[in-house]
């Protein structure tokens, strides 16, 4: 990245919202990346950020094996704002007191504003928050002023203008806190000075000049799903390098209905791409046989991806790179960083070490809805920049347990019913994903007078703005009335549908 581009590093505590911090922050045209807490200043300092952010956590400061930092992150030769847990250690290191225990917060509060310094400036003196935490801070450090509180005189946000360093014991990152957008904005562009130049055209414009100085002459293999992540990675590179580039499908016989079809149609006949098709079901078939645990499946077809990708580019001649459209949450949920590892991503995860091209991966740090704007600035067709996301293993995780053509069959006819009906009803857009499940049970049911002992589906339908967090869409009783209707007379082996009310997280999006 240039040196005069806007950058904010989010140093992460393990807080369950610093993928929502980081969020914001791209929200309000600045680019932010997020990096572990053992990360030190010197290996920040020479990337030139225009300030820090401190994430929350669950620890407390004063707990064995607590998260610390670098001292050095707190010099004032960079701005730093610290959110709750990051607040709370801001204090800790530099001679604070922090207590805990008999006034923990969790919920909405209301704060009072008492000096606003460049933080609060403009805003309310009474607004609405939204707090988690049991320590809090007793005394700020020497040179720190107390900006607000909340009831009972508790430390709400602290300031020490003359070394740049804010701290706020609420989350202003989530959408519980009313003028979080504002706050954070106030410490991006009054405190920090970003300019606000992260936008869709302006990440074109520089990767297009790095994949360009990456690659030079050589040539690229691109993993094609068709998918909106994988399409957006193609046309990135390929007005970057144009004829360089050879798309690759591979038909693993895990595709949704249709699938092949639609895809060489879309971008042959659209974009003009160079594309080879590789069918290969029995292969990735004959690797998953008894296998049902969901991290071995992933790892099973990432591996077998690599080595089609690696045969079709060993007969093309001389090809150096693999894309891939890896994207931030991939690598987040594949245990990046502090982050726990959620579930191993295939194209993270699920890469051999004995690789032998080198990985291509120009969307590795963008959130899906960024990935959205990239392809329309480049100029894709609606129909793929809104295409339904479908997972690089496909149905495979999509059919817990054992994965096999009976039971794909049954799940593939379900999620066509399922999005021919979503489509008729004029929800594609308003639904971030929605597909089906076939459950490795069976139960008990009557079907012309008979008894019947087969299979449930589970419609999974979804509303988010990014993935990281989703919540269950409230789809209308009639539409899946209709669905339930046609699955279970359509579907052979299928008696019953159920619906899928779970938020993400406790959930994921996708079962496996």
């Amino acid at each position: 990245m240039p040196t005069d581009r806007d950058l904010i590093y989010v140093i992460d505590f393990g807080a369950q919202y610093t993928q929502l911090i980081a969020r914001r922050i791209r929200e309000a045209r600045v680019y932010c990346e997020i990096v572990p807490h053992t990360s030190t200043w010197a290996e920040l300092r020479p990337h030139n950020p225009r300030g820090l952010v401190f994430s929350g956590g669950p620890a407390s400061v004063y707990a064995d094996g607590a998260p610390r930092c670098d001292p050095d992150l707190l010099s004032g030769e960079a701005p730093a704002l610290g959110i709750c847990y990051g607040m709370q250690l801001m204090a800790f290191l530099l001679g604070g007191r922090v207590g805990g225990g008999e006034h923990r917060e969790y919920g909405p509060a209301r704060l009072a504003v008492n000096r606003p310094g460049l933080l609060f400036d403009g805003l309310p003196r009474e607004i609405d928050v939204w707090m988690s935490h049991g320590d809090r801070v007793d005394s700020p450090p020497p040179g720190f002023e107390i900006a607000a509180v909340t009831s009972g005189n508790v430390t709400a946000a602290m300031f020490d203008p003359q070394r740049r360093l804010y701290g706020v014991q609420f989350h202003p990152e989530v959408r519980h806190t009313p003028q979080g957008r504002e706050i954070l904005a106030h410490f991006l562009y009054r405190i920090c000075g970003c300019k606000g130049d992260w936008t869709p055209a302006s990440f074109v414009e520089e990767q297009v000049a790095a994949i360009r100085q990456t690659v030079g002459s050589r040539r690229v293999v691109g993993a094609l799903s068709g998918g909106v992540d994988s399409s957006v990675a193609a046309a990135l590179v390929y007005r970057a390098i144009g004829d360089q580039l050879t798309c690759i499908f591979v038909d693993q016989g895990l595709l949704r209905k249709d699938e092949r079809s639609q895809v060489e149609s879309a971008f042959r006949e659209s974009l003009g791409m160079r594309i080879i098709t590789v069918v290969a079901p029995e292969r990735f078939l004959n690797k998953l046989k008894d296998v049902a645990d969901p991290e071995r499946k992933r790892r099973i077809i990432g591996n077998e991806f690599v080595r089609v990708f690696e045969e079709e580019a060993s007969r093309l001649g001389e090809v150096d790179f693999l894309l891939q459209g890896t994207l931030y949450p991939d690598v987040i949920e594949s245990g990046a960083g502090s982050a726990a590892v959620i579930k191993t991503h295939h194209n993270v995860g699920g890469i051999p070490a004995d690789l032998k091209l080198k990985l291509l991966e120009p969307l590795r740090w963008l959130f899906k809805d960024e990935v959205r704007q990239v392809g329309l600035e480049l100029g894709l067709p609606e129909g793929i920049v809104w295409r339904q996301p479908f997972p690089g293993p496909g149905l495979a995780v999509r059919v817990p347990g054992e994965v096999t053509e009976e039971r794909l069959a049954m799940v593939r006819e379900a999620d066509w019913i399922l999005r021919q009906e979503v489509a008729g009803a004029g929800l594609e857009r308003s639904i971030w994903q929605y597909f089906t499940v076939l459950l490795p049970v069976r139960s008990v049911g009557v079907m012309g007078d008979e008894r019947t002992y087969a299979h449930p589906i589970v419609i999974r339908a979804v509303t988010s703005e990014d993935a990281m967090t989703a919540d269950w869409a409230r789809l209308p009783y009639d539409l899946l009335g209709r669905v339930s209707s046609r699955i279970v007379n359509e579907v052979p082996g299928v008696n019953r549908v159920l619906y899928d009310i779970t938020s993400k997280p406790p959930a994921t999006i996708e079962w496996e």
